[in-house]
């Protein structure tokens, strides 16, 4: 069988609906070789659950992360952070992930593991010691099938990678658990007359509620960037994307996002100094961009998601309080509901907001609040609240609105401090009970 046909058997679990999310082509950076084989974790013989990601430029990578503050932190979590810590962020040449088991609560057998899926990809690809960060996701409190893991990171590593769409589109696939779709983002971008692209993948549907990071997912660029410049548009990003995002409240073990950085398209590097200012904050605006790109597929994927729903607050104190307040709006249980049932229940969004857990007693000021259904047509707000006064609202309007797949809901705390937030979430329905019901079985 062929490795083109392998990746199209990979991926026929995409839904109709869903399909329209996964990209037919793409841009992909110079200097990367990815790749997804099945490797005997998930038990059906045949689905992708090994990925690779390797820096193929011949020059060592800058490499960024951040990390779940779950307290279980899972062992590939302990073994990547302790990597990537000790480095300093240089020298992280590959990544290797798999899916169907999460090497989570697995004691010191699980750290041995990690530790070994490390040195064998170090191994195959002829890299320094500890020059691989490692990642997985699955079911926790298992062992992972280590022998049936290492045994095929060879054949990964030796004959299925490449560059193509198909090669990205199999790493995406190989990271997935519940996911419909596999989710892969690309863009180029101009800066100081080099174009340099991007491109990152992701995996999420379920427990996901991030706190410094969410799911597992990377992004890399032929962009040279120092390390430290790395770190500090990569934290500012995932705020803006990956910890925006909300599907149930829950955050996992494993979360983790990486971000490397090979330098292959050429150019100045760029640091986070005086002399680099320009180049470093128009690379933010880029990676900020195609991080929330990226984290809004996790929303569109939600487990049982029908709606796909964006929280504006505006107007806030600070930015802190204005992502405090979308988050107890994004991951209120009645809202949610509401918004599965298409029922314009507004007292549930200002319940939310009251008990947000904010900065200070002006941060929240109901005679100052306002709260609108904003219709992704185009057309007129639908406005709920206006400086605290309830208005009169079109019960008919309101149903055609909520009808829509995509909803947007605008909140202004009108405390004059200018400062605005936004979060991504979905609904939640009968099906999310059902998939996290009979989950292991």
């Amino acid at each position: 069988m062929s490795y083109k046909s392998i990746v199209i058997q990979s991926v026929r679990y995409v839904s109709d609906k869903a399909s329209r999310f996964v990209p037919k082509s793409g841009v992909y950076p110079k200097g990367f070789l990815v790749g997804g084989i099945h490797s005997g974790v998930k038990k059906d013989g045949k689905s992708l659950d090994l990925a690779l990601l390797k820096n193929d430029f011949g020059k060592e990578a800058s490499a960024a992360a951040v990390f779940t503050t779950n307290k279980f932190k899972a062992a590939p979590v302990q073994v990547s952070s302790k990597i990537i810590k000790e480095k300093k962020g240089h020298g992280i040449n590959s990544l290797i992930i798999n899916s169907g088991n999460a090497n989570a609560v697995t004691g010191s057998q699980g750290i041995k593991d990690a530790q070994d899926m490390v040195v064998v990809t170090d191994s195959i690809l002829e890299n320094p010691s500890d020059s691989t960060l490692v990642m997985s996701t699955g079911v926790i409190g298992n062992n992972l099938p280590i022998d049936n893991i290492l045994s095929n990171i060879p054949k990964l590593a030796l004959n299925n990678l490449g560059n193509s769409h198909d090669h990205w589109i199999a790493c995406a696939t190989a990271i997935c658990t519940t996911d419909t779709f596999p989710k892969l983002v690309t863009k180029q971008f101009e800066l100081n007359g080099n174009t340099y692209t991007l491109a990152g993948l992701c995996k999420g549907a379920g427990m996901i509620c991030p706190n410094m990071a969410t799911l597992l997912g990377f992004f890399v660029t032929d962009a040279p960037v120092s390390p430290s410049a790395l770190k500090q548009i990569l934290k500012y990003a995932v705020d803006r994307s990956f910890n925006s995002i909300s599907v149930d409240g829950d955050m996992s073990t494993n979360d983790t996002i990486v971000a490397i950085a090979n330098g292959a398209a050429g150019g100045e590097l760029i640091e986070n100094t005086s002399s680099s200012a320009n180049s470093f904050a128009s690379l933010q605006h880029e990676i900020t961009d195609f991080a929330q790109q990226l984290a809004q597929l996790v929303v569109r994927d939600g487990e049982g998601a029908t709606k796909f729903i964006e929280i504006k607050v505006k107007d806030a104190l600070s930015y802190k309080d204005a992502k405090l307040v979308a988050s107890s709006i994004a991951n209120s249980s009645l809202f949610k509901t509401a918004m599965y049932g298409k029922d314009a229940n507004w007292g549930r969004i200002l319940c939310a907001i009251g008990y947000a857990n904010v900065t200070s007693t002006e941060s929240i000021v109901p005679s100052r609040t306002s709260v609108s259904f904003i219709p992704v047509d185009g057309s007129e707000p639908l406005k709920l609240l206006i400086d605290g006064e309830p208005e009169l609202v079109d019960e008919e309007r309101a149903s055609q609105i909520l009808e829509s797949e995509d909803l947007v809901i605008e909140v202004d705390l009108g405390t004059g401090g200018g400062q605005d937030a936004k979060f991504w979430t979905c609904d939640l329905s009968h099906e999310y009970v059902t998939i996290n019901g009979d989950y292991r079985s």
